[in-house]
């Protein structure tokens, strides 16, 4: 089992930046790869940035592409997103995620472990 709890969400204005953190405790940190995904209320939750299991590789879907920074400490078992130029349409929960798996990595079906969530809130 991997225990995940993110921390840093919370209420901004466009164009802010945020960093979100997500502990994670349990199996090894390092065997896992760890993505971020986000979910707005009727909709599906959607992937927004993974990492590899060294922080050497890392993926973005295209709509944070250049605004977002995946990275980990694998020596402090965490995972970071780094937010960027913020848009109200980045209003979203975001959750963690571990996997260990090495295709399809933007697919939430492949990650095994979540956390709880943390909301973000970007005002226009």
């Amino acid at each position: 089992q991997v225990q995940l709890v993110e921390s840093g969400g919370g209420l901004v204005q466009a164009g802010g930046s945020l960093r979100l953190s997500c502990a994670a405790s349990g199996r090894t940190f390092s065997n896992y790869a760890m993505g971020w995904f986000r979910q707005v209320p009727g909709k599906e939750r959607e992937f927004v940035a993974r990492i590899s299991r060294s922080g050497g590789i890392t993926l973005y879907s295209d709509p944070v592409k250049g605004r977002f920074t995946i990275s980990r400490d694998n020596a402090k078992n965490t995972v970071y997103l780094q937010m960027n130029s913020l848009k109200p349409e980045d209003t979203a929960v975001y959750y963690c995620a571990a996997t260990i798996a090495v295709v399809a990595v933007t697919n939430k079906g492949n990650y095994a472990y979540w956390g709880q969530g943390t909301q973000v809130t970007v005002s226009s």
